[in-house]
């Protein structure tokens, strides 16, 4: 199941901050979600009324549980993968910032630029925001839009209620430029389709030529379209052999490769082991 609002034309603005909303997802999730990051500006809050799962950044990882609540925001790497018996669901609002004065930034938004991740529990509402942003957007009534922008501003409040609650450390984070609408299209696509991935098929997503997306990838990315390919599977892999109930043979098959064989070798070459050799040294690690 998922309920998708993307190409949004919704923008608010809190104590001179302005941001944009292009895209809002609520999600039951039954696939892993590869490790990847966003550009600068860009942050995403997710939150998780059911089920469970987990996330792995920085080479930790975070048990996911019903009322979860994180932010990851620029160059915070990040994966996410359900737990089977009970595959966690999601709310996703992926925010962009316009360009602002630092030196003239509320202490309220300074107190969200300066965490790009935080992860805990809600505390103050979130999903009652949420599940009202998403009614708003589903029956249109009469300014629906600006109740939106306005329930947009209530989750930042929220979100920072909850940083203040934790008294978390912050790291200073500078403002940059905005990546475009085309870097969140391909992004999405090395998430959410790393099984079928094909370059004919993002370029006609993208409205350009394949010569034009390449071209594009490795703007963004400094890498080649099978480059990022590769990167997208090859981290997916890695987490789903973590889990000793699924068979090579089950993620080889869910990653799009044809045989075992063709995904132990892929999968060798990227990490200069098998697939079986790594999963051995996970679970030695592991009990360490």
């Amino acid at each position: 199941m998922k309920i998708a609002y993307s190409d949004l034309d919704i923008s608010f603005a809190i104590d001179g901050v302005e941001f944009s909303v292009p895209h809002i997802v609520f999600e039951r999730f039954t696939r892993t979600i590869p490790s990847h990051s966003h550009g600068e500006g860009c942050f995403e809050i997710h939150y998780i009324p059911f089920g469970y799962g987990r996330l792995i950044t920085s080479g930790q990882y975070y048990d996911i549980a019903p009322n979860t609540l994180y932010v990851t925001g620029p160059h915070v790497e990040h994966a996410q993968f359900p737990l089977l018996y009970d595959p966690m669901q999601e709310y996703c609002v992926y925010i962009k910032t316009k360009k602002f004065n630092e030196k003239t930034t509320s202490p309220l938004m300074k107190a969200f630029f300066s965490t790009p991740f935080w992860f805990g529990k809600d505390n103050h509402g979130v999903h009652v925001i949420m599940k009202q942003i998403f009614k708003e957007l589903e029956s249109r009534f009469t300014g629906y839009q600006k109740q939106v922008e306005l329930l947009l501003a209530q989750l930042l409040i929220c979100l920072i209620r909850n940083y203040d609650t934790e008294k978390c450390a912050r790291d200073e984070l500078a403002p940059g430029n905005l990546i475009d609408s085309n870097s969140i299209i391909i992004e999405e696509y090395f998430l959410y389709e790393y099984d079928n991935l094909s370059l004919c098929a993002l370029a006609d997503r993208l409205k350009l030529s394949p010569r034009q997306t390449q071209r594009l990838i490795w703007k963004y990315y400094g890498k080649s379209f099978q480059q990022k390919k590769t990167d997208a599977r090859m981290s997916v892999a890695s987490i789903m052999l973590r889990d000793q109930n699924r068979s090579i043979a089950y993620i080889a098959d869910t990653l799009g490769y044809s045989s075992p064989e063709h995904f132990s070798a892929a999968f060798r070459k990227y990490y200069n082991m098998t697939p079986t050799e790594y999963r051995k040294l996970f679970r030695q690690n592991k009990t360490r």
